[in-house]
């Protein structure tokens, strides 16, 4: 079938709520830090509660995330997302995915990110799902606009999962701190500017998960608005690779796919982030 974008919006949903080789999925997540102390928990009720008429819900927090992994919401074994995948009806090459949440990227609902979906739809497409987008301004948008709502569970046939793990998507440690010394690879920190500030991977640029979104309309801002922040880090420059990261692997997929809509293929994103980058005493940071 034919490939679909990488971003769409409410409207081109809507149009295909119907459509059989449709795979709709909710991942809405919750995070919030109070008092210096982060907490996350899975948006299941949320999504009982009300979602987009034939969505499934995917739990990123206890299914697709290493349950013995360091740090949170790393990436899982490859035989427990793919099993996790066949149970909610994915990874079928006839059908496609579009993957939304809440549209909010924090708890209290002031900031605008769809980044959990774009975690879910980096790992389907690290693990060998071709056909993945995300829903531009998520759930939030969806009720801003009257759009039908569903409450309760629903689900799809499982099905098998096709496709072969594509290894580049992710990086490590090791990979990060070779790129420190590489004027050919460009290293991006997604957190907001005050996070940046107070301490960063050296050498690294900030380019903020939240300044792609507009907090009235929910929608991402015009191509050209987006293009201009990549293009004056040279992030754009398709003879260089582009290193993505934030506090824990999550906002960085944002800024990652974005580049990969931009034109900019060579991508990855470091799933241990500043979480891991942090904890290594031995590993330099540059405030």
């Amino acid at each position: 079938m034919s490939s679909i974008p990488l971003v769409v919006d409410t409207e081109w949903l809507a149009g295909r709520l119907e459509d059989p080789k449709l795979r709709l999925v909710d991942v809405t997540t919750y995070l919030q830090t109070k008092d210096g102390e982060t907490k996350s928990w899975a948006g299941r009720e949320t999504y009982q509660e009300a979602h987009i008429p034939g969505a499934v819900y995917a739990d990123i927090l206890n299914d697709f995330s290493d349950p013995e992994g360091d740090f949170r919401f790393t990436v899982p074994p490859r035989n427990q997302f793919v099993k996790n995948a066949e149970k909610l009806g994915l990874g079928d090459p006839d059908t496609y995915i579009v993957v939304y949440d809440s549209g909010y990227a924090t708890a209290d609902e002031t900031l605008v990110a769809p980044y959990w979906a774009t975690r879910f739809a980096w790992q389907l497409r690290y693990e060998g799902a071709e056909n993945v987008a995300v829903l531009d301004g998520g759930f939030a948008k969806w009720k801003q606009e009257d759009r039908p709502t569903k409450s309760g569970e629903e689900s799809y046939p499982e099905t098998t999962f096709e496709g072969e793990r594509k290894e580049g998507l992710f990086v490590g440690k090791e990979e990060v701190k070779e790129a420190l010394d590489k004027d050919d690879i460009i290293v991006i920190d997604s957190l907001l500017e005050s996070s940046f500030e107070s301490g960063h991977i050296p050498g690294s640029c900030n380019i903020p998960f939240n300044s792609h979104s507009d907090m009235k309309t929910l929608e991402m801002v015009d191509e050209d608005k987006l293009k201009s922040k990549f293009e004056e880090v040279g992030a754009l420059d398709p003879d260089k690779k582009v290193i993505t990261y934030c506090g824990g692997g999550i906002a960085a997929t944002w800024n990652a796919i974005l580049l990969n809509k931009l034109g900019q293929k060579n991508v990855a994103v470091y799933d241990g982030s500043m979480s891991e980058w942090s904890a290594d005493e031995s590993l330099p940071i540059e405030k």
